[in-house]
């Protein structure tokens, strides 16, 4: 039996809400990929996506296996690490009094994290030299939310995704800086979009969207012409 398993999990939504797909990596001890699993979701948000990334994931794992688990989503890692215990307590509602957003798989991920030691680990998205498993699942889960195909090892496909390679562009001063840095972009250049936004045309776009600087701020390519 395998000492210790690492594992990345990830979630895309084009458009939040939007095309949406959930997707994780497996690989062994010393982080070598071993197997990996993508499946849409229809219509949902990125919270949903990443939150049922993880649910999938632990579903797939032994439980009796130590799990490193590496995710992009401080959202999805607070809820289960940090908010969870305070929202039982609460009767399943926010200091605020609010009701839990995606409650359903809050618990589903309480009830397969009881009895087994997981450990989680926070990897910034789309960084040069940045977690490989990561940038694994994040491109499987992009692809299956544009394609709504199931993928992975189960499905057939024998290769990993192949991650689009981390992008980073020069200053004027020469120090280069990361893709996922809207304003030390290229002016024309597209990106994948750190944090969601809302384009000049009306419109938002989610994190990890494809978005392009244009004279109004950062929006979609396609408005980056358009008249504000």
């Amino acid at each position: 039996m395998d000492e210790r398993i690492i594992a990345a999990c990830d979630g895309a939504s084009k458009g939040n809400p939007g095309p949406a797909a959930w997707a994780w990596v497996v690989s062994d001890a010393e982080g070598n990929p071993l197997r990996w699993e993508a499946g849409p979701l229809g219509t949902a948000t990125n919270n949903i996506a990443e939150l049922t990334a993880l649910l999938e994931l632990l579903r797939s794992t032994d439980p009796a296996v130590p799990v490193e688990v590496r995710m992009d989503s401080q959202y999805a890692m607070n809820a289960v690490t940090k908010w969870l215990p305070g929202w039982k307590r609460n009767g399943w509602k926010t200091s605020g009094g609010k009701p839990v957003a995606n409650r359903e798989l809050v618990v589903g991920i309480d009830e397969l994290l009881s009895g087994r030691t997981v450990t989680f680990r926070y990897v910034p998205a789309h960084q040069v030299d940045g977690d490989p498993l990561n940038a694994l699942a994040d491109q499987a889960a992009s692809e299956a939310a544009v394609s709504q195909q199931a993928a992975g090892t189960a499905h057939g496909s024998a290769a990993m995704p192949v991650p689009a390679p981390a992008r980073s562009t020069k200053s004027r001063s020469g120090v280069a800086t990361k893709s996922g840095t809207p304003g030390k972009a290229r002016t024309g250049g597209t990106i994948r979009a750190k944090f969601a936004g809302r384009c000049h045309c009306g419109k938002p776009y989610a994190a990890k969207d494809m978005i392009a600087k244009n004279p109004n701020g950062w929006g979609h390519p396609e408005c980056r012409v358009a008249p504000a």
